[in-house]
């Protein structure tokens, strides 16, 4: 297919697509698929390999958000019947960042819900940093505290965060229909925030929740314009008790061309799976790993993930290998880049989501809804699993499942 190796050729020289063909990717058929994966597979081993870089989520503060975004089981006015707890304190976020490093994660992901963190918020996390970091050498860190303040980016850095999460979620053009407490050019100053101040910045999106091509393709090339090191591609759970419960839009295979889009659009970023993969994916997520280069480890902030031990088991059969913490995860050319995160081994960020986060929970962290909703079967039965197969297009309410262990819970987490 010319297109494809048109595009080929643009990621290994790391050449923005045009618009119509980051559209003819999303509009490729289903037969053309595995095409379409291994034509973007050959972008991602140019810059990454065979790696895949594991993160860690902790939920620093639970629901009671006073934002309105849709998506998000967090939200004002949700009534998903999700965790609730203020602040931990920082052993207790540092005890639970130690079970996603003893998996194999090199960056944890600081979330709480929130518009934005007061000054003593900014004090708090930059108590939680510390108390991680010195129980785990060469950790990164990355803070996912929604909107940012003058000086407050600032703060972070010096306190020792190597990155920042805040995702764009959707485009400009239909941002109004998902949230109204807020702006999409406040989102996109809090990323630059980030950026300014060294920090490395982590910005994706969420798919799913009834947006065009159009739309999908408009916000990568927004996330493109803004440079972050790291994309997180969430894909929306639609949780009950938020507006978006009644959106079931993906399958797998669209999922896996959203995918390729962003890998061709963003050829040397590291690209994360973020919320929803479990449920949307489904028994397709080990061909996704051929596109993005990092996914979350675990449960996500509200809701429950697949397994650490299958996550693991994944990467292995699929013939990935998990990324050390001494492997620095951006490529060359941007780790040496103006000192944001992976500009050095060991030490400092490698790529960033939410990262930084990476959940698409409401201020804009890494994965999704809910926290990154990326609702699995209980305990630790693999999706796939859990059900008969249902028709392409139906509901599969029985993968999402609250999170109920972890990080404001006496039970332990999932990693």
């Amino acid at each position: 297919m010319d297109l494809l190796n048109t595009l080929v050729d643009k990621g290994l020289r790391r050449e923005l697509p045009t618009r119509e063909e980051a559209l003819a990717v999303l509009a490729t058929s289903d037969d053309d698929v595995l095409d379409v994966v291994a034509a973007a597979g050959r972008v991602r081993r140019q810059w990454f390999g065979r790696r895949v870089k594991l993160n860690y989520l902790v939920n620093l503060k639970s629901g009671l958000c006073p934002e309105d975004c849709s998506y998000c089981s967090q939200r004002l006015g949700s009534t998903a019947g999700i965790l609730k707890y203020t602040w931990l304190k920082p052993d207790e976020a540092s005890q639970a960042a130690a079970a996603g490093l003893a998996g194999g994660a090199k960056r944890v992901c600081l979330v709480a819900s929130g518009r934005g963190p007061t000054d003593r918020d900014v004090d708090r996390v930059a108590g939680t940093i510390k108390a991680i970091k010195d129980q785990n050498e060469g950790v990164e860190v990355c803070a996912c505290l929604g909107l940012l303040s003058d000086g407050q980016a600032e703060r972070l850095r010096e306190a020792g965060a190597d990155a920042y999460n805040h995702n764009l979620n959707t485009s400009e053009g239909t941002y109004g229909e998902i949230t109204t407490t807020h702006t999409y050019a406040d989102r996109v100053d809090t990323v630059q925030k980030a950026h300014a101040a060294g920090l490395s910045a982590c910005s994706g999106l969420i798919a799913g929740m009834g947006e065009s091509d159009e739309d999908l393709v408009d916000v990568v090339f927004s996330l493109r314009e803004l440079d972050p090191d790291s994309v997180p591609v969430n894909f929306l759970i639609p949780v009950e008790g938020t507006p978006l419960a009644k959106e079931w839009n993906l399958t797998p295979q669209r999922c896996l061309r959203i995918l390729a889009m962003v890998r061709f659009v963003c050829p040397d970023v590291e690209v994360r799976i973020a919320g929803g993969r479990e449920v949307h994916l489904r028994t397709m997520q080990p061909l996704a790993l051929h596109l993005a280069n990092s996914i979350f480890l675990g449960d996500y902030l509200t809701t429950e993930g697949q397994a650490g031990k299958a996550d693991l088991e994944m990467i292995a059969d699929a013939g990935f290998e998990v990324e050390g913490a001494e492997q620095v995860t951006l490529p060359e050319h941007r780790a040496t880049a103006g000192g944001g995160c992976g500009s050095h081994a060991g030490g400092g960020c490698g790529s960033h989501e939410g990262g930084g986060c990476g959940s698409h929970e409401d201020s804009g962290c890494g994965s999704h809804t809910g926290g990154g909703v990326c609702g699995s079967a209980p305990a630790s039965t693999p999706a796939s699993a859990a059900t008969p197969a249902a028709a392409v297009g139906e509901a599969r309410t029985d993968l999402v499942a609250v999170r109920r262990r972890g990080a404001g819970t006496d039970l332990a987490p999932n990693a």
